[in-house]
This record gives C-alpha cells, sequence and structure tokens, in this order.
C-alpha cells in the first residue's frame, strides 16, 4: 500500500518531537523523551497522534532524528572496539595531534577518554604514499591477526591500514576474513577515504566503537514500527534507509540537528533569504549555524573529545538551554549551563521535583512564560515552584527576584550570543547580512535579544518553530556524501573518470533504497589548499582548472582575509548524490486578523504587553512590541522596538526599528 503520511521524529535531551504531514494541516505532537529507551517516547508518540493503524498497513512513512550515537560517544558507552592498524602506529588514537586545549597550562588536567582504553593489533603489510605495495599482506599475515581476534574477542573493529584511502587491497581482505569469522567490522576505506591518519583512524574507531548501540537501537525501532518504512537523518542533512545507517554510526552524530537546517535552508528559499543564521534553542542545549544558501559542511567537527572528520553540518553547540541550570559558584558569580535539568525531573516549573533554577524558570518569573501556556503542548507550568527556585537563588546573589531572573536570561542570551559570533564573524562574516532564524522550544523567546546583540536587522520565527527540526527530517533528501582522497598524480582526464565512478556508486546505493534514477541529482566539489597546507575549502567543480583555482584563491581570501601566491593542490573529490523528498504542499495561512487576547502586565516592562495566540493570527497583521504570541510548541517574545508580520504560509518576520 502506498505511503499517506510523512511523520518526522525528533529525540531531544528533554522532548521527542512529532509533525505528521498528508492530512490536511501539519499536526505537532510533543512528548517527554525516554532516555534510557528512546524507541518507547516514538512509540507513545505515534499512539498519541492514532497512526497505530496507519502504521501497521504501511501508509506511515517515519524519518527520525536519533540521538542514540552523540548520547553513546559523550557517555563513553560505546561497543569493547579492536583497532587493527600498520605495525609501528598502534598508539596513533592516543597521540593524537598533541594539540593543548590550555596551550599556557603547565600541569592540564588529565583527560583520559574511551581512546586511551582501546586495544590494539598491528599488520606488518604496508603501502607507501602512492598506494604502492611495500610489504605484501600474506595469508600468514591474515592468520595470525585472526588468532590474535579472537583471543581479544572485541564487539566491533577498526581497520585502518596507512594509504588504503589510496589502495583498499589490503582492507578488503582483512575485512573479508574477519567478515567471513563471524567479527563486525568498519575498514577506513569505507568509512573516510582520505589522507589525515590520525582524523581517518578517529572517524574508523568512533564508526566501529558506536554501530554496535545504534544497530540495536535501530533494530529494536524498526520491529516496533515495522512494516512502516524508516528512514534516518544524517549529519550531513541527507537520510539513509535504516537498515543502512546502522553501519555508518559515525555518520550520524548531528542527525537531530540536521533536520532542523534541512528546514531552514528550505523555508530561506522560499522567502527568498537564503542567507540564514540559525539557532536552535532546546531545552539541553543549543545549535547555531551560518547558511549561505546552501547548509554548510566541514570535516573539522567535534563531538567532546573526539574529533569528526566525516562530513557533517558546520553547526556549533553550547550547553545552554531552556533546561539549563543556573548557579552560584564558590566566589558568588552567577553561572548559567552547561548542566541541564533535563526532562526529569526538569525544571522547577514543571512541577515535577525541580529545585534549581533553569532559563525556562526565569522566563515564567519574568511572565515571558505565562501560566495558561502549556509547555510542550500539555505541561503545565507551575509558577510557584519558579518564583521559590529563584528566590532562593536571589538570596545568595543578594538581589531580588526580578533582578536574578533577568541576570539568569541575560547570561544565557551571551552564551548564544558568542555562539553565533564563533560562526559568524571568527569565520568572516557580517551578521548584519544575514537574517536570524530562531526554532526550538524556547528559541522564540530569546531572538529579539540575540539579534540586538549582534546588530541584526531581521529575524524569522518559521511557523511551528518548536518542533521545526522534526518538520525539517521530513523535507530532508534522501542524500549521500561521497569523499575520495586525490592522487598527487591525478590528471584532469582521471579526475573526471573518478567523478563519473562516484557519481554512479552514490546512484547505486540510492537505487537501493527504493528511488527512481530519474529523480537523483549529483553536484560535484573539490577540496582545495594551498601545497603544504593541512587544512582544505570546499570549491564548487569547475571543468577548467583555472576556473577552480580562481575561486579557491577567492574563497581564501573570504574566509582569512589574505591569498597567497603558492601552487593550489586538489586534494579530495566530493559527490553529493541525492533525491529531494516530495511530501505534500501545505495550504496557507488565513487572513482574519486577531485581537489580543488580554493584555498582562509583565516584571520589569512598563507597558501593558499584548497576548497574542499564533493560530488566530492572519496573513499580513502586523504586530508591535512588546507581546508575547504563544503557541502548543513555543512562545515568541517580540521585545520593544520591534515588529512581527504574517507572511502567507504563517510565518513571522521581525524587523527591528530603524
Amino acid at each position: 500500500m502506498s505511503v499517506s503520511y510523512w511523520l518526522g521524529v525528533d529525540t531531544g535531551g528533554t522532548f521527542t518531537d512529532f509533525v505528521l504531514l498528508g492530512d490536511g494541516e501539519p499536526r505537532i505532537h510533543k512528548v517527554l523523551s525516554t532516555p534510557a529507551s528512546p524507541e518507547q517516547a516514538i512509540l507513545q508518540g505515534i499512539q498519541g497522534l492514532g497512526l497505530s493503524d496507519a502504521m501497521a498497513s504501511g501508509q506511515l512513512a517515519i524519518v527520525h532524528g536519533t540521538t542514540v550515537a552523540t548520547n553513546a560517544a559523550l557517555e563513553g558507552k560505546g561497543a569493547r572496539t579492536l583497532l587493527i592498524t600498520n605495525n609501528g602506529l598502534e598508539d596513533i588514537l592516543r597521540i593524537g595531534r598533541q594539540n593543548r586545549p590550555e596551550l599556557y597550562n603547565l600541569t592540564p588536567a588529565s583527560n583520559a577518554s574511551a581512546v586511551s582504553q582501546v586495544p590494539t593489533l598491528g599488520c606488518p603489510a604496508r603501502l607507501d604514499a602512492a598506494g604502492n605495495t611495500v610489504t605484501a599482506l600474506t595469508d600468514n599475515d591474515i592468520a595470525t591477526i585472526l588468532a590474535a581476534v579472537r583471543e581479544i574477542a572485541p564487539e566491533s573493529i577498526a581497520l585502518c591500514l596507512l594509504f588504503s584511502y589510496l589502495n583498499p587491497e589490503h582492507e578488503q581482505r582483512l575485512s573479508q576474513a574477519l567478515l567471513s569469522a563471524g567479527f563486525a567490522v568498519s575498514p577506513s576505506h569505507q568509512i573516510l577515504p582520505t589522507r589525515g591518519e590520525y582524523e581517518r583512524g578517529m572517524a574508523t574507531w568512533l564508526n566501529a566503537w558506536l554501530a554496535p548501540r545504534v544497530a540495536d537501537y535501530l533494530q529494536r525501532l524498526q520491529q516496533a514500527t515495522s512494516p512502516a518504512p524508516l528512514a534516518i537523518m544524517q549529519s550531513h542533512g541527507g537520510t539513509i534507509a535504516s537498515q543502512q545507517a546502522a553501519n555508518q554510526a559515525v555518520n550520524l552524530l548531528l542527525s537531530g540537528p540536521a533536520g532542523g537546517l534541512a528546514a531552514a535552508q528550505r523555508l530561506g528559499q522560499q522567502l527568498q533569504q537564503p542567507h540564514l543564521m540559525t539557532f536552535d534553542m532546546g531545552g539541553t542545549s543549543t545549535d547555531v549555524a551560518l547558511l549561505d544558501g546552501d547548509i554548510r559542511l566541514t570535516q573539522q567537527g567535534r563531538i567532546g573529545p573526539y574529533p569528526v572528520a566525516v562530513p557533517m553540518v558546520d553547526m556549533h553547540t553550547i550547553g545552554a538551554g531552556g533546561g539549563s541550570l543556573a548557579y552560584v559558584d564558590e566566589a558568588g558569580l552567577l553561572h548559567v549551563g552547561p548542566h541541564s535539568a533535563g526532562a526529569d525531573p526538569g525544571p522547577a516549573c514543571y512541577g515535577n521535583g525541580g529545585q534549581h533554577v533553569t532559563v525556562t524558570d526565569a522566563n515564567v518569573v519574568l511572565g515571558r512564560l505565562q501560566p495558561d501556556f502549556a509547555l510542550g503542548g500539555s505541561l503545565t507550568l507551575d509558577v510557584a515552584c519558579a518564583e521559590q527556585a529563584m528566590d532562593r537563588l536571589a538570596v545568595a546573589l543578594n538581589l531580588t527576584r526580578q533582578q536574578t531572573a533577568e541576570g539568569v536570561l541575560a547570561l544565557a542570551n551571551e552564551h548564544m550570543t558568542q555562539a553565533l559570533r564563533v560562526i559568524s564573524i571568527q569565520k568572516g562574516f557580517d551578521p548584519a547580512d544575514f537574517s536570524l532564524m530562531s526554532f526550538g522550544g524556547a528559541g522564540g523567546l530569546h531572538v529579539c535579544a540575540l539579534a540586538d546583540n549582534l546588530g541584526m536587522p531581521r529575524a524569522i520565527v518559521p511557523q511551528r518553530a518548536g518542533v521545526l527540526s522534526a518538520e525539517g527530517l521530513v523535507y530532508a533528501p534522501r542524500k549521500r556524501e561521497i569523499l575520495q582522497a586525490l592522487p598527487e598524480s591525478a590528471d584532469e582526464d582521471s579526475l573526471r573518470a573518478l567523478i563519473v565512478q562516484l557519481q554512479q556508486q552514490g546512484s547505486n546505493e540510492l537505487i537501493a533504497e527504493g528511488v527512481s534514477a530519474d529523480r537523483i541529482q549529483h553536484r560535484v566539489f573539490v577540496d582545495m589548499c594551498y601545497q603544504g597546507q593541512s587544512s582544505v575549502l570546499q570549491i564548487d567543480w569547475h571543468e577548467e582548472p583555472a576556473d577552480r583555482a580562481s575561486r579557491f584563491h577567492a574563497a581564501h581570501q573570504q574566509r582569512f582575509g589574505h591569498r597567497l601566491g603558492l601552487p593550489v593542490q586538489q586534494v579530495n573529490l566530493r559527490i553529493q548524490s541525492q533525491a529531494l523528498a516530495t511530501p505534500p504542499t501545505l495550504p496557507d495561512g488565513h487572513t482574519q486578523t486577531a485581537n489580543p487576547e488580554r493584555q498582562a502586565t509583565l516584571p520589569g516592562i512598563r507597558t501593558a504587553v499584548a497576548v497574542f495566540s499564533r493560530e488566530t493570527l492572519g496573513v499580513g497583521q502586523r504586530l508591535t512590541g512588546p507581546a508575547l504570541i504563544y503557541e502548543a510548541v513555543g512562545t515568541t517574545w517580540l521585545e520593544t522596538g520591534w515588529t512581527a508580520t504574517v507572511n502567507p504560509q504563517g510565518h513571522l518576520l521581525l524587523q527591528r526599528d530603524a
């Protein structure tokens, strides 16, 4: 039976969000996450939306953004993993790049991670820097390695041999022998076929370390939702069938946040505002990113202490969310985050026993979250509990309740402002040239303050902003991001032949998921650098080498403020193969104009504040701050000096007064 409904499911640290398309107006839903068993919250939401029958009949397609890989990495709960590398390189992951987080600290604290406990084996085979065999891999070598692996008995194996990205023969033979012996293997020539031994080794180890945990979760979820088709969002902004995702765990580390960027890119195109800075403020953290037409990808991402060199959305994450805890240190200074109250007990205003102040509690105390604003659609706010918690903090600071709440919000806003500076000013972009797009359950409460801090005159609060990441999952394309290192001797003819080969690989993988060949589109990029550099910039492919070099010089000038008179080197080919999703189009909003439901008095605000229900706002309606605009999955605080206009799709377009 054909699919009639599309369900985006985004699992966060506090809430699991649902957006359903295919039945007229989009339907949204939120439930508290169940971190110990994330699929339970998903099944609870499906039942709450009345979709059990559609799921059982195969009419429901599910696209999921998961945090299982991220949480396992941050909590150090991966599988027991063995690293097999060349003789003499067994310590490469522990040695790393010798970068010091505190350059002038002569007595740094020990920062042991799971890498320090990784068992390793050396392989005597060897390739040179051109991929030619120096020492052959013999059958006896394979037998010796197999015997050692059986003795160690790992759950998973990371296989990373020198220069296998140029010649995978040795890895392929070893992989086949290990797979035949019943072991799960992640070979580096499949995970990250590019230079950088440490980064490639880390990506391969991360994949092997996380894959069993991801596979176990996806198997449980697939069984619980069968026969509904299940796709998983990847870190680069495209989806993959769940059956294939289990073996590519390292590509799921930014699974959930990437959904928000997919939605933001689509919305920017609709609004003809492709230059966006986004901030996704949830209960536990805030993710910020910059879109300059396309979603920007990076190979220099990090998860906790681990570098992640696979292509992923260029995003900066900080521990500042609605649930971030406020506390006073030994010196009497106020701090906000990075620790969070989570889903249980949550902020004090949840009434679930939380005793400590959070950012959400500060918004409640200042009246920006009103008692009748059902948080998450169903969670009733307990103002008295929030005020009691704030009073305890105020005593420690010797401030009033209002001053303390304002201080909590000011600190949280400064943390998020600094994060936005990292992805804009520090990379050569002027925030004033961009629109600030806010989403996530808590984003609308802070959007005006952040835009003011950055000197940005425009902001956007999308329709259903509180669950935009879940909605973006539905619209995300089926996608493969294929990376291949180039030998230094590659000429133009061999480059073109390799492009055709990699495009065919991307097409084959998508066709295997049921995508028709005529819907597949390819984009080609080349990673380039000045000769002698180790970092690269991604450049659109152009047939003429001179055009590619010219574009690289310009990109280097924009990114770093200068260009060099050095030869330019082509390092990697990158192929994006994708098939656009085709969920149903959404109806435009209604045209009637709504009056405020009431006028509210807020602490610290001298004038009365108009309170609007977002569902009642009509297309073209213009609101002037101060005003509160609430909906089931979020609230927008329109500050004094800002106006908001409702566009035909129901998005709020904010403008700062001149």
